[in-house]
């Protein structure tokens, strides 16, 4: 393999958008860039490929673009999830650096009060290390229990099922109804969209720009 003329014998060489690249003396054309944004179905995993045969997230976009999650959501968890084959962009829009937000609507047992709340606004101390604050608020009841509204910008395992839990409201239900400025307006649980021009534009500029 040869970039820009020069021979590349070690693995993992980085390669941009303007470089040459030729291999076995054929020029190597970049895959054109894809976007998608999905609703997730319950039971789907966020993942490429399964050992156990589950749903995975790239079965449910038709594409043949070696498309993969931005970031991911657990089985159980409904909502919105970008699917790309930007390396780039999807790098950035994960980093907690740039803070995108990323706003959960979750069913809990129990009656949740303002010093719940609170605490989740300051953020908790979770077995793997304090999270950062997050946006709290309550948005409803339901039989036996409440529902809350969460906004963070961090992407550990789990974390809004375990910040819940930690406040002493577990999870019953969980649903990302926004990524960034993305919503789930329109689409339905299974569904998958395209994104356009200026969304792809509005994701760029988000977080292609160093935050000072």
């Amino acid at each position: 393999m040869s970039v820009n003329g020069r021979a590349v014998t070690k693995p993992g060489a980085t390669v941009g958008s303007a470089d040459v690249v030729y291999f076995d003396g054929r020029p190597v054309e970049p895959e054109p860039l894809e976007y998608y944004l999905l609703n997730k179905a319950a039971g789907v995993v966020s993942s490429v490929s399964d050992p156990q045969g589950r749903p995975t997230i790239t079965s449910q976009v038709k594409s043949r673009a070696r498309l993969f999650p931005v970031g991911r959501l657990d089985q159980a968890t409904t909502g919105l999830i970008i699917l790309t084959n930007d390396g780039a962009l999807a790098h950035r829009l994960m980093h907690p650096h740039f803070e995108v937000d990323k706003v959960y609507v979750a069913e809990v047992e129990g009656t949740v009060r303002e010093p719940e709340l609170e605490k989740l606004r300051q953020g908790l101390e979770l077995e793997d290390g304090p999270t950062a604050p997050a946006g709290a608020r309550l948005a409803g009841r339901h039989a036996g229990g409440s529902i809350v509204e969460m906004i963070i910008h961090q992407g550990r395992k789990r974390q809004v099922r375990r910040m819940l839990a930690a406040a002493g409201h577990p999870v019953i239900r969980l649903h990302r109804k926004r990524y960034a400025m993305l919503t789930d307006e329109g689409l339905a649980t299974g569904q998958s969209r395209r994104l356009s021009e200026e969304e792809v534009e509005a994701l760029q500029k988000l977080v292609m720009t160093e935050k000072p």
